[in-house]
This record gives structure tokens, sequence and C-alpha cells, in this order.
């Protein structure tokens, strides 16, 4: 489920009979997927909000419930376990209130908990689709908008950072989508990706992602980005995004700042790909954006192995925040906005989904 034929899948999900991920702590020495049995298991796997509920699914099987409020209560908890391990991903907090307000509204419809379980499998069930069709749109948005503004008839070379495909997915992905769709449309010449210090999700997953599907690559180091933007023509730098700002300031891993200052100075078009729920109209600016900050021993160890001093002092964000007017387009599966025209289209989408 949720992988196209022949792509690479980080989900393997079979109603009632099974709920895999792939270990992404193993890869790229292995491929091996791990068995999701319970929420804690889901928490300690999550990267996206498709993860965490197919977890709930999962972990809700065989569980009896005395009533409809007794599985409502159930839920709750389990959806806060979930947005609590992702803090500044706006998407998982926005998806679990939904799922918490289904089941409320589900309830006011019937108060068979055997049903309730039902609905809600098949709610998850569609989310997860939908996330999929949403990657799918956002690569093709992507693509074309990189394409028309590079005003060429031949291929591009674009640079993506972290990982953001199949492996922090449902399927697809958005940044590393837009590169699938750029290559199966016969419209890339190069993926650079970043190694993307210190957890190393470039290195590690995407280098992975983008082996497995055949699409010419290359790995560069961090601090390698403002040379190779200098030196190889690069036609766009697209990322992710773990919240997007009313005005356009975007949290994404930690490093995109940096490629947006590079691409401005060099000229090179900077996008942030991400679905439309990953937009918070709450958040007025990046201002109000708290960064989680990460373990140490991401920064110090290696493979649990020390490559500093004992005792040095480390500062580790596992986000930094791009202002918006270092971005060029905001890629959604809308189509691509432009940061100035954001707060009136996420009122015109409120409007229209009240």
């Amino acid at each position: 489920m949720a992988s196209d034929s022949g792509l690479l899948q980080s989900i393997k999900y079979t109603r009632g009979q099974q709920f895999q991920v792939l270990d992404q702590l193993r890869v790229p020495q292995e491929h091996v997927y791990r068995d999701i049995k319970t929420v804690a298991d889901g928490v300690e796997a999550i990267s996206t909000m498709q993860v965490g509920c197919l977890s709930i699914v999962a972990d809700m099987d065989g569980k009896g419930f005395t009533s409809a409020k007794d599985f409502l209560l159930y839920i709750e908890i389990q959806v806060k376990a979930l947005i609590d391990a992702r803090p500044t991903a706006v998407n998982m907090k926005r998806e679990g209130i939904r799922l918490i307000n289904f089941v409320k509204q589900q309830i006011t419809q019937t108060e068979d908990v055997a049903e309730l379980k039902t609905r809600v499998v098949n709610w998850i069930e569609e989310l997860v689709k939908t996330d999929l069709e949403t990657n799918k749109a956002i690569g093709k948005h992507g693509a074309e908008d990189i394409i028309q503004r590079a005003k060429t008839e031949g291929s591009v070379n674009v640079l993506t950072h972290c990982n953001t495909g199949s492996l922090a997915t449902s399927g697809y992905g958005t940044a590393l989508g837009v590169v699938r769709s750029l290559f199966q449309n016969g419209k890339l010449e190069h993926a650079f990706f970043t190694e993307t210090r210190p957890y190393n999700q470039g290195s590690r997953l995407t280098a992975f992602e983008l082996k497995y599907d055949k699409i010419p690559s290359t790995l560069v180091c961090d601090s390698a980005v403002s040379w190779l933007m200098k030196t190889r023509k690069i036609a766009a730098v697209i990322v992710g995004a773990d919240r997007v700002a009313r005005n356009g300031d975007t949290a994404n891993k930690v490093g995109t700042y940096q490629l947006a200052l590079a691409a401005k100075f060099h000229g090179v078009n900077f996008y942030v790909a991400a679905p439309f729920s990953t937009i918070d109209g709450n958040t007025a600016s990046g201002e109000n954006i708290v960064i989680e900050e990460r373990p140490s021993t991401e920064v110090t160890h290696i493979a649990g192995k020390p490559i500093s001093p004992e005792g040095i002092n480390v500062w580790n964000p596992a986000f930094d925040v791009t202002p918006a007017s270092l971005i060029t387009g905001i890629v959604t599966e809308n189509g691509v906005i432009a940061p100035e025209d954001l707060s009136k289209r996420i009122d015109e989408y409120n409007a229209a989904n009240i």
C-alpha cells in the first residue's frame, strides 16, 4: 500500500494482517521492515502522521472498549502521543485533531464500538491514499514550474536537502517527489543532495532512495553547497517543510536556511515543497515557531563511537526557519504559491472548507 509498483515502499500495510515500516535506522546497510503493533511502536518509528495513524489501527486491533466514550478517550490519548513525538510538524497536529473530531462526529451517529473502529480504519486508510495522491500533484506542479523558470527545453540540475521521499511520506515524496517527476518526464539531468548533518538523512536515506530508483544523483557535503551552486549550473533548490507560517516563513531541517541564502546569492530558484496541510495560518511568522533541539550525541558520536572530546558543549537544533523573502515558491498539491500570496490563499482555503 501507498506506493507505485517498482518504487521504494516505506510502508507495507494490509488491513487486519500486517503493518510494517522500513527501518530507517538500518538503512542503507540493510533493507528490512519492522512490525508496528502498538502506538508506542509508531511513536518510535514515526516520520509521518500516516505512519502514526496506521499504528493506531494496529494498536486497537483486538482491543476491547467498554463504550464509545471509552473508545474516544483511547483515540485522544494515542493522538496526543503522536503529536508530542513531532511538535514542530503542524500537519501532525492538524490530522490528529481531524481524527478526534471525526470520531466525535461518528459517535453522534452510532455508539457501536465495532462499527466505530471500522469507520476509523476506513478514515485512516483514506488519509494514506490521499497523501500519495497529494505528493504526486506536488511533484507535477514543482517540476513544471522549475522547467518554466529555467527557460529550457532540455534537462536541469537540482539540489535537495534531508529526506523528503517515500521514506518521509506514505509514498513518492514532496521535494523528492519533484525530483522524481522531473526524472520521469525526462527533464532531470542530475540531482545533487546534501548529507544533512548531523543525522545524515541525506547520505543514508535520500541516497538509498535515489539509488533504488536509478535516478542520476550525487551526494555532497553540507559545506560544499555554495561552491556547487557556483560551478554546476543548479536550476533549483527544492526542500520540504515541517511548518510554513502565514507569511511564508518555513521551518525545515536544519541547514535549509543556509541553502536559501546561498541560492539567493547565486540567483538559484528556491522552492519549498509541502502539502497545503503543512501551512499553519495560525502562526503569523517564523518568529512564532518553536524549534526542537536534539541530543548532543548526534553531533559528538557516529555509530555510537565518540568523534569529539568528552564534555564539549553542543548546540543541536533540529530545524531552522527560512524567511519568506528567500523563497521563490511554495509547491503544494494546489499549485505553486508565491510567499506574498500565501495569506490570501489560506483565507480562500479556509472559506471553502468551513
